[in-house]
């Protein structure tokens, strides 16, 4: 018995690892196109399309890695390399912190730390509003399927960037934003909650960059203090209770 449900937990892995390549097909292309341009920051920084696609594959943080090339290249000391890096992408440890709550019981720590190195804006986006429980296999393999299309595009960008005309590396770099819009669309027509929180996030990120206090932080710091004050006041004024998120489970 024991070995049937050993049989059965595996083939359910593989079905949502699967599931997690197709979804992450999509964030891939849309990656491709955006590190395209990265890539062209990243020649005019004196980096080889080798290198871009190596920091690409370990590093797949956009504006982290726009920052890093800069610094890099104006010479700064890889404490401040470190340190500007971290600061930019401070939101993923809140992202990181969400989604380990929601992991199934029995859960490693090894397996949750490695979820953890996976998360991208995107990839956390369809992770969180995939229905039922998040697994660490769907996780994967939407990684397998981006991150690689990320590396790949940086390199191409430092390769042939030069070639295309600046419209149409333009053009290219607001695919993303089209991505974070077909994640928040479906659920958001789910759930009204979830619908005024995005109309909420929208106002109060538009506010946050035109007041001129706000607006001088950057934009990771403005991310975090949005996603912690937003998420307060909604689990405050409208908590999600059990039976609505499948507590059964």
């Amino acid at each position: 018995m024991d070995i049937r449900d050993r049989e059965l937990r595996e083939q359910e892995h593989i079905v949502t690892f699967l599931e997690g390549v197709k979804n992450g097909l999509p964030i891939g292309l849309g990656y491709f196109a955006v590190a395209f341009s990265l890539g062209i920051a990243a020649r005019e920084y004196g980096f080889s399309a080798f290198q871009g696609f190596l920091a690409s594959l370990f590093t797949y943080a956009s504006a982290g890695q726009y920052i890093g090339f800069s610094i890099y290249a104006a010479n700064a000391t890889l404490l401040q390399l470190i340190i500007l890096t971290a600061i930019t992408n401070l939101r993923y440890i809140l992202m990181g912190l969400a989604l380990n709550q929601r992991m199934p019981e029995g859960t490693s720590l090894g397996t949750r730390m490695l979820v953890g190195t996976c998360i991208t804006d995107e990839i956390f986006g369809v992770t969180i509003a995939r229905e039922g429980v998040p697994t660490p296999w769907f996780t994967f393999g939407a990684l397998l399927t981006a991150v690689p299309m990320w590396a790949a595009g940086t390199a191409v960008g430092i390769s042939m960037g030069n070639i295309l005309p600046d419209n149409i590396v333009s053009a290219l770099s607001v695919a993303l934003f089209g991505m974070f819009l077909a994640t928040i669309v479906p659920a958001s027509k789910k759930d009204r909650k979830i619908m005024a929180a995005v109309i909420v996030s929208f106002v109060c990120s538009y506010a946050m960059g035109v007041i001129p206090a706000a607006a001088d932080l950057s934009s990771g710091t403005r991310t975090i203090i949005l996603t912690i004050g937003i998420s307060a006041a909604f689990a405050l004024i409208l908590p999600h209770r059990e039976a609505e998120t499948g507590g059964d489970e």
